[in-house]
């Protein structure tokens, strides 16, 4: 798809931000400064997550519709961003693709977005492997901090998927003889200073957090941090810049912040809470993602992003497909990297019913934090009229606020106007009673 980009400082006013808190990259990119958090204060549009039924490996369109949904507020005349993810080197380059949507409903300009953007990623590899560094060198330096070796957390990371790395042994020569250091790689995604730079509110926030990053432990069993191997404040250096947000724009123009890339799986699967801060002070709307379903970055979410933000979403969008309600039925061979099962192409009603209760696990999961729901359901063209309106009436008598279908995939902004209704009409009604 071919999208004519705007100036990013025409979507900076679109967005609310000023000139001076603008730190363009180019034409078609820039960081937010962290000085609009003073002006903006505590004001807050509502808060939208956007989360999903258990993932099938074709996946079920979380970020197509988060940018959908984005857009057609806009064209409803609401200011609203979409907050998402910096894609990560290794799946991009693997199975998984891409982090920027598809069809009509992108993040551009993608290739900037997908390699490397501002450089944030290389920021907490340095900060990563710089403190990991300065634990080696605290033992290569007769180890006055007394630090076990066997009971060093921190490892390396990269961003990229090197098998070879993720497990490796090596002899430090330490001024006091040989130490041997079994450790290994992560990805840069994975690792506890992308946690941290997605979990900070602010620059002092995250130079507090930096602080008491533990590294290892000591042969007494005490905790050593970054603090104590004097590593924080070069970490807070380096990662300084990284802490702002990215400003970009959807396919059809509209704002987009882009920030941090933890994993769902061994991290907090969201994008920085300062993106969703910025946000929440600039717009009427603010739509966010999680990684996998409501039972792994739901979740997360919910008890973890939420927890230390202070902020509580007012409605839920739950994405499911039909093709993905009919593989949980666990009657269709489903292989990651191979071809699905034709079959799941054709209609089966009773293979989509099977499926269902997969949808009302994940409803449940998330009634239980108070948060009212609205069930997206993606359209694939080869859904028949039958499996749609069953899994709608199936959302809805599971306990879903509403159900909607979305076509945002072909049709951009204008396939995702129901959504964007159901989502106002139920962030505007239902009231909220969320609870941890």
């Amino acid at each position: 798809m071919k999208t004519r980009l705007s100036d990013i400082q025409r979507i900076a006013r679109q967005l609310g931000v000023r000139p001076s808190e603008l730190e363009l990259h180019g034409r078609y990119k820039a960081k937010v400064d962290l000085a609009i958090l003073d002006r903006l204060g505590s004001r807050r549009g509502k808060y939208v997550l956007v989360t999903a039924m258990t993932p099938t490996p074709m996946g079920e369109g979380k970020t197509v519709t988060t940018i959908g949904l984005s857009m057609a507020l806009n064209r409803r005349k609401r200011r609203a961003v979409a907050t998402l993810r910096q894609a990560s080197l290794g799946p991009l380059f693997g199975a998984k693709g891409v982090g920027t949507g598809g069809g009509a409903c992108q993040i551009v300009p993608a290739d900037d977005v997908n390699l490397h953007l501002t450089g944030d990623m290389l920021a907490v590899e340095v900060a990563n492997n710089l403190l990991v560094s300065f634990v080696e060198n605290t033992i290569f330096h007769n180890n006055p901090l007394d630090i076990e070796p066997s009971s060093i957390l921190i490892r390396r990371c990269l961003d990229v998927g090197d098998r070879g790395l993720r497990r490796i042994q090596y002899t430090l020569k330490a001024k006091t003889g040989p130490v041997d250091i079994v450790t290994g790689f992560e990805i840069t995604a994975a690792s506890e200073s992308m946690s941290i730079l997605t979990l900070s509110r602010d620059f002092a926030d995250m130079r507090r957090r930096l602080k008491g990053l533990v590294v290892a432990r000591d042969r007494a069993g005490r905790f050593v941090t970054a603090h104590d191997v004097k590593a924080d404040g070069m970490m807070a250096a380096v990662l300084k810049d990284a802490l702002k947000p990215n400003l970009v724009q959807t396919s059809e123009a509209t704002p987009c912040l882009v920030h941090t890339g933890p994993f769902a799986n061994v991290s907090v699967g969201t994008c920085s809470i300062v993106a969703d801060r910025i946000g929440l002070g600039l717009c009427d709307f603010v739509v966010t993602e999680s990684g996998f379903g409501v039972d792994c970055g739901g979740e997360k979410f919910f008890d973890i992003k939420c927890r230390y933000s202070g902020l509580a979403p007012d409605v839920c969008v739950l994405v499911a497909s039909v093709r993905g309600l009919k593989a949980q039925s666990g009657k269709l061979r489903i292989v990651p990297g191979q071809p699905p099962d034709p079959a799941l192409f054709r209609e089966d009603l009773a293979a989509l019913e099977e499926g269902t209760a997969n949808l009302k696990r994940h409803i449940d999961n998330v009634r239980l934090f108070g948060v009212p729901i609205v069930v997206c359901v993606n359209v694939f063209p080869t859904d028949t009229k039958p499996e749609i309106e069953r899994v709608l009436a199936k959302a809805k008598e599971f306990g879903a606020a509403d159900a909607v279908v979305s076509t945002a995939w072909r049709d951009g902004a204008a396939g995702a106007m129901e959504v964007a209704d159901s989502v106002e009409k139920t962030a505007r009604g239902a009231q909220a009673r969320f609870k941890l």
